[in-house]
C-alpha cells in the first residue's frame, strides 16, 4: 500500500500553502538574528515577523533590510 495514493490535491495544496508561509518567516528570522541593528530594531523586527508570520516577513524584506547596519 502506498501513502502517496492517499494524499489528494487539497492536501497537497494545503501543504504548499503552509510551506510557502513558513519558509519566508524562517529566512527572515535567521537574517534578523545574524544582522546588527540600531537600538531596539532587532527586537521589534523579531516580534513583527513572529506575530505577523508571512506578512511580517514580507514587511521585513521590504522595509527592515534597509535598517541593518552595513558592515
Amino acid at each position: 500500500m502506498t501513502y502517496l495514493g492517499m494524499i489528494g490535491p487539497w492536501q497537497i495544496l494545503l501543504i504548499l500553502i503552509i510551506l510557502l508561509g513558513i519558509i519566508p518567516t524562517i529566512i527572515a528570522l535567521v537574517d534578523i538574528l545574524k544582522s546588527e541593528f540600531k537600538g531596539n530594531n532587532k527586537i521589534v523586527w523579531v516580534l513583527v515577523v513572529l506575530f505577523a508570520n508571512f506578512f511580517g516577513a514580507v514587511l521585513y524584506f521590504l522595509i527592515g533590510r534597509e535598517q541593518k547596519i552595513k558592515e
